[in-house]
Formats: structure tokens, C-alpha cells, sequence
């Protein structure tokens, strides 16, 4: 009895003891099985998805912009797309087709784009001037320079067809006014305009704010330049601009730079009035209108000859100005032929004695050569045409285009109303 109810005892003892480590090993296996999920957990917390912008939160609209897209898996398959509504309402929008690295970070700078997007090829601002409208015919155009675009960049799963998963989302805003910059609205008689005065930076005349009869009297807009810049008043234009620029630079005292970007050393559009001087509108031929298969127009052939007959009266007389010329010309101008136009201005400035001015052409760039990363425009309507009309370019090109016009003009600037020779401007750079 008493080695039987030993035996029973260890045998007892040795079931409590099995069932004691099967109890410690489950609660072991258990935690560690907690422990091992919730290491997952906060990996894939730590490692999820997200979009980084630098400069951030803000830049400048001519200020390159770096995109990184973090948390990826190795050599993961994305498509980042870019969108950006105008003040209009209008949606435009960009996407290209990415592999991470083995990091799984997607760096545009060093990441070419796939083809099979709006771009391919390594571009870091590609998603920003590869944009288009989601509506045909439309023209990014910034409205109020006093706020800034939105930009919204999604990251969506691999290369289907859009949306698919999105994996993240961010968001960056492009201002057109640097800090401290004010802005005037100018409203006296028929004058309508914006000045804007930069902050302070060390000029020779203290920043002062001129009257509005002040800076539009002869004596008065020279004052006012005075107080900012310097003895001489810069004028820039594009397409009609640049001849209403041209024409201010021929009658009018005191312009010492002037950058015409596609435009016409003849007056178009209407008559030009200019005291005793009246200055008649190239003449123009309908007939010569072109249409492409989507039936869009191609107007670069529609003006005469200003050089020829009747119409040599519209030829603006720029060898009365006194400053100098800056000619920016897009090759692939639908317009008009500003080549043409540029060659025929310089052949006069020099046949009358005069400096030659300086012509920068860029091929595979269209009509409205704008600040860097613009998206181009190819098509939209023509107010004077009254449809739509091919303005030219090809967008790798063009884009190309803006970014070296842009420092050209700057430099132009500094160099005739800085007397700085040789400046090199970067892109983003305030002293302008």
C-alpha cells in the first residue's frame, strides 16, 4: 500500500510536472508569438510608404524640386502621379512609371522615369512640366501671384492603369512671390498695373513707396527705378508683349534693356499710337491658315512680309532706341516666324549703326517660352483667331528651353541695369 501510494504520488508528480511545462512552454511559444507580431507590426508601421519634398513644405516656382519616395519594397513597381488644379478649376495632371532600388527608396534624382508615362528618362522636374489639362486647350496660367499652386503627388501600386492601390500621398505648395515682396495695385486713368517691391537688399537709395502720378510721369518712372535698381528701366515681353516692348523702347527715354521671348519686331493687332507717330498692324492672309488632322489651326504662315510693299510701315523703328536688345526664340514657333523676326530686327539695328543685339534660339521649343518647369503648352484657343491654334514644341525640348532662357534673362538684367558682367544666375535666385 504505502509503495503503491508512492508510486502513485510520482507518478502524479511527474503528470503535475508535464503539465506545468506544457503550461510555461505554450505561454513562452504565446509571448513569443506576440512579441514576433508585434515586431512585424511595427516594422511594416515604420516601413509604410511616404513621399518627402525638399525644399518643404514651400519653394519657388523656379526653384528645382526634389521628390523621394521612402518605404518601398526592393525594386518595387510604382506610378507617381502629379496633380494641380488652377485657380479656374482647371485639373492638370502628370504620371510616370518608377522601379525602387534595392533600398527600397525612389529617388528621382537618380531614378530615370519607364516609358509609359507623360515622360521617361531621368528628370527630377519631368512630373512638373510634363502636366497636362485634363481638358483640351488649356493653358496653365497663375492668375494671383499672391498664392501658390497646390501640388498633390500620389504613389500608386504598380503599372496598371490608374487608380490602383495608392500606397501614399503628399503635398507641396510653388509660390510666385518671396517673402517679404509687396504688392501695389497701380489704377490711374487708363493705366492698369502691378508694381511689385522687393524687401530691402542693401540698394544705394532707401526703398520708398512713389506716388502713382509720380512713377508714371517721364521724371517720376525714372525716380522710382532710381530707388530700386538703378539709372535704367528693363522691359520683358512675350508674343505681343514683346513688340509693345519693343515700341516703348524706341519712343520712350530711359529703357536700357529690353527682352523680346517670341515676339515681333512689327506691330500686330491693332494700330500703335504714339504722339504725331501712327504705326499701322502687319497685314495678315486668312487663306494661309492651316489645319492639322484634329482640325486645329496652324497660323505660322498668316502674316505678310514686313519687309515687303505696304506692310513695311508696321515695322516698328527700333533703331531709335538707346538700350539694348535680348531676342529669345523658340525654333518650332507656330505663331509666327520669330527667327524671321529676330534676323530682321538685328539686320536694321546694325544697318543704322547700332549694337547687335543678342539672339539665343532654341530648337524644339515652341510659342510661350515660360519660367522653368512650366508645362508646355501645344494647343489652345486664340482669342484673334477665334479657335484653337498650334503654338509648337516638343516638350522635352521646350522644357530644356525655359530653364536656359530664364538665367539668360536674368543675366541680360544684371549685366545692363546691375553693370554686373558675367553674373550666373541659379534657378531660385532672389537678387532679380
Amino acid at each position: 500500500m504505502a509503495l503503491a501510494a508512492r508510486r502513485t504520488l510520482r507518478g502524479a508528480g511527474t503528470l503535475c510536472a508535464q503539465g506545468m511545462l506544457q503550461s510555461v512552454l505554450h505561454r513562452s511559444c504565446h509571448h513569443v508569438l506576440r512579441r514576433s507580431l508585434a515586431q512585424a507590426l511595427g516594422a511594416a508601421t515604420t516601413m509604410a510608404p511616404s513621399v518627402q519634398f525638399s525644399p518643404a513644405p514651400r519653394s519657388l516656382f523656379d526653384e528645382p524640386l526634389a521628390i523621394t519616395v521612402h518605404g518601398l519594397c526592393p525594386q518595387q513597381e510604382v506610378t507617381l502621379r502629379l496633380s494641380l488644379q488652377d485657380e479656374g478649376g482647371e485639373l492638370f495632371q502628370s504620371c510616370a512609371l518608377y522601379q525602387a532600388e534595392s533600398s527600397g527608396e525612389l529617388e528621382l534624382t537618380r531614378s530615370p522615369a519607364l516609358p509609359g508615362g507623360s515622360f521617361s528618362g531621368l528628370d527630377p522636374m519631368g512630373l512638373l512640366w510634363s502636366l497636362q489639362p485634363q481638358n483640351p486647350f488649356r493653358r496653365l496660367v497663375k492668375r494671383d501671384v499672391q498664392s501658390p499652386f497646390c501640388l498633390e503627388l500620389e504613389v500608386f501600386e504598380g503599372h496598371g492603369p490608374l487608380p490602383s492601390r495608392l500606397l501614399a500621398r503628399g503635398a507641396h505648395e510653388r509660390s510666385f512671390l518671396r517673402e517679404g515682396v509687396r504688392r501695389i495695385p497701380v489704377r490711374e486713368g487708363r493705366i492698369r498695373a502691378t508694381l511689385f517691391l522687393p524687401p530691402d537688399l542693401g540698394f544705394d537709395y532707401p526703398l520708398q513707396e512713389p506716388s502713382v502720378s509720380e512713377a508714371f510721369s517721364k521724371d517720376g518712372a525714372k525716380g522710382c527705378q532710381l530707388r530700386v535698381k538703378g539709372p535704367g528701366i528693363g522691359l520683358l515681353g512675350i508674343s505681343k508683349g514683346g513688340d509693345l516692348c519693343i515700341s516703348m523702347a524706341s519712343f520712350l527715354k530711359g529703357i536700357t534693356a529690353t527682352v523680346t521671348i517670341n515676339g515681333s519686331v512689327a506691330n500686330v493687332g491693332a494700330v500703335l499710337r504714339y504722339k504725331d507717330i501712327t504705326i499701322p498692324p502687319l497685314g495678315v492672309n486668312p487663306k494661309r491658315i492651316k489645319f492639322d488632322k484634329s482640325g486645329i489651326a496652324d497660323i505660322v504662315d498668316v502674316l505678310n512680309n514686313p519687309l515687303e510693299g505696304p506692310d513695311r510701315q508696321s515695322f516698328i523703328p527700333l533703331e531709335k532706341a538707346e538700350g539694348h536688345f535680348l531676342f529669345i526664340v523658340g525654333k518650332d514657333d507656330h505663331n509666327w516666324k520669330s527667327e524671321f523676326l529676330a534676323t530682321e530686327a538685328s539686320n536694321r539695328l546694325q544697318a543704322h549703326g547700332k549694337e547687335k543685339p543678342e539672339i539665343v534660339c532654341y530648337p524644339g521649343a515652341g510659342h510661350y517660352i515660360e519660367p522653368p518647369f512650366s508645362p508646355m503648352c501645344s494647343a489652345s484657343m486664340h482669342l484673334l483667331v477665334g479657335s484653337p491654334v498650334i503654338w509648337g514644341g516638343e516638350p522635352k525640348a521646350h522644357s530644356v528651353a525655359q530653364v536656359d532662357a530664364w538665367q539668360q534673362i536674368q543675366a541680360f538684367f544684371h549685366k545692363h541695369l546691375n553693370g554686373k558682367q558675367g553674373v550666373t544666375t541659379k534657378l531660385g535666385d532672389p537678387r532679380l
